[in-house]
């Protein structure tokens, strides 16, 4: 499992978080792993309560766990969406932002857990049947989060930030190459 932090967006500041540090592996089979584990004020997040694990939109409007997936050299991509309520939500790019229909892909995993300084989100996606993500290559990954203080300001964390506004969809926000699993 490798770990990387994310950094806030520097025109957002964060009124829940100090840190935020993401775990994530690459299984067999197209089965990524991730652990997001925010430190700071975290009692003062705002997350939303337990529900049944729905596929619904808008989850980025409250405290919400991305992943972005590419093959290198691909403008396509995939987003996924990870509440802490367990909803989620899966979408499919042909570019920066051009929608393409939604994949087909199983309900994740998402597990939750609180206290006054540290939250965690564990997930669990499949996405070996994605078909623009090569078994055999390294992944372009973008991984960011949106997090919800309870005053109701929103924090964006990411790997990289490019110039301007918040976009976790930029081509710079994938920063991390991820390997294929040892075989």
């Amino acid at each position: 499992m490798r770990s990387v932090e994310l950094t806030p967006h520097p025109q957002f500041a964060s009124n829940a978080a100090d840190h935020v540090e993401v775990a994530i592996d690459r299984g067999s089979g197209g089965v990524l792993t991730l652990s997001y584990v925010v430190t700071g004020r975290v009692s003062a997040l705002k997350t939303p309560p337990r529900a049944a694990p729905t596929r619904m939109d808008e989850l980025w409007k409250h405290t919400c766990f991305e992943v972005f997936l590419r093959a290198p050299g691909s403008a396509a991509y995939y987003e996924f969406n990870l509440a802490p309520s367990s909803q989620w939500a899966a979408y499919a790019f042909i570019g920066h932002r051009e929608r393409d229909e939604d994949p087909e892909t199983p309900a994740p995993f998402i597990d939750a857990e609180g206290g006054r300084t540290r939250f965690e989100l564990r997930a669990s996606l499949d996405v070996g049947g994605l078909a623009d993500l090569p078994p055999d290559q390294a992944w372009r990954v973008g991984l960011s989060a949106v997090l919800e203080a309870d005053d109701g300001t929103r924090a964006y964390w990411a790997l990289v930030h490019p110039p301007g506004q918040p976009d976790f969809h930029h081509a710079d926000a994938f920063a991390l190459s991820l390997p294929p699993p040892a075989a």
